[in-house]
């Protein structure tokens, strides 16, 4: 591994490596598997490789955990890019294998949900166990350990499986968005088709604690695209809070609200303003009457002309 490396959730063959290779600077980086998504991302802190990409979220279960509470601690990365993969789920087996054959089953377990109808009807007395990732399941197949893994089809070759059944999903349309995250530098340019991503902690519990955070957002127009509870592990009922909105730091009603909840919380934790992946242009709202960024600064030359007695 170099400094210059990508990492990803590995092992080869898994869905994080192929979003992964549709960014075009993938092409020129030796990219490095890593068997869980602490491992990548610590191979970035410590230097041994310049970024690494990791899932996030899912249309389905919604956010990854083990991605989010990574982020939220330790040494601070900042996200620079965002993929969006479709997911569409083969069932891999050991040449041979019919479907009546098999008894047990294995992947991912954010994968389970994704396939449960599907499992029930075709598959109903089957055994599942989870695995680190679904390329890890089909190398389990591989060895004999399951009878069947859920991956992706193109990880069949890799792991000398054949895809019995593909196109397996419940949902239709169902997506995993992945992160590239780095050592914190300047965020990404804007684009004005931006995510900007932080994690808060409240100052304390109390009535109201949560709306108030919501307010700084609310009262500048900024739209949140998710916001998720986390707990901080200091006891039963404390957490912090992950959150997603429209628009880039630069924008004023972003670096507003991200000052206001920096006045009101104890901590927040800029992961950065990137550009948001699969975002038409066309698609993008207008900011509501009174949050653009001229807005603001008419707002701020009028409290200046106030100031000076110019008013």
């Amino acid at each position: 591994m170099s400094a210059s490396s990508y990492t990803y959730l590995g092992p080869e063959g898994t869905f994080t490596e192929a979003a992964l290779r549709t960014l075009p600077e993938a092409a020129t980086r030796e990219l490095v598997p890593m068997l869980s998504v602490p491992a990548a991302l610590d191979a970035v802190r410590n230097g041994e490789a310049a970024a690494a990409l990791v899932p996030i979220e899912n249309s389905v279960e919604g956010g990854v955990t083990a991605t989010l509470d990574e982020l939220a601690t330790g040494a601070p990365l900042m996200i620079y890019r965002e993929v969006l993969l479709p997911i569409a789920f083969a069932l891999l087996v050991r040449p041979g294998t019919a479907l009546g054959d098999i008894k047990t089953v294995t992947g991912h377990p954010v994968a389970q949900p994704q396939v449960r109808n599907w499992l029930s009807a075709h598959l109903p007395d089957a055994v599942w166990e989870s695995a680190a990732s679904n390329a890890d399941g089909a190398r389990l197949v591989r060895e004999g350990r399951y009878d069947a893994a859920f991956a992706g089809e193109f990880a069949a070759a890799t792991y000398a499986l054949e895809p019995l059944v593909t196109d397996i999903h419940d949902a239709q349309n169902a997506q995993t968005r992945f992160v590239l995250a780095g050592r914190p530098a300047r965020p990404a340019a804007r684009t004005g088709l931006d995510r900007t991503s932080v994690v808060v902690w409240l100052r304390d519990d109390h009535p109201g604690a949560l709306m108030e955070l919501l307010q700084e957002f609310a009262v500048r127009g900024v739209n949140l695209m998710r916001i998720e509870s986390r707990p901080t592990g200091e006891g039963m009922g404390r957490y912090c809070f992950s959150v997603d909105c429209e628009g880039h730091i630069s924008d004023r009603r972003v670096g507003e609200a991200l000052m206001g909840l920096k006045r009101i919380c104890p901590k927040v934790r800029f992961l950065g303003s990137y550009p948001r992946a699969g975002a038409a242009p066309d698609g993008m709202p207008e900011p509501r009457y009174g949050t653009s960024d001229g807005d603001f600064v008419t707002a701020a030359e009028w409290l200046a002309r106030c100031q000076d007695g110019r008013a």
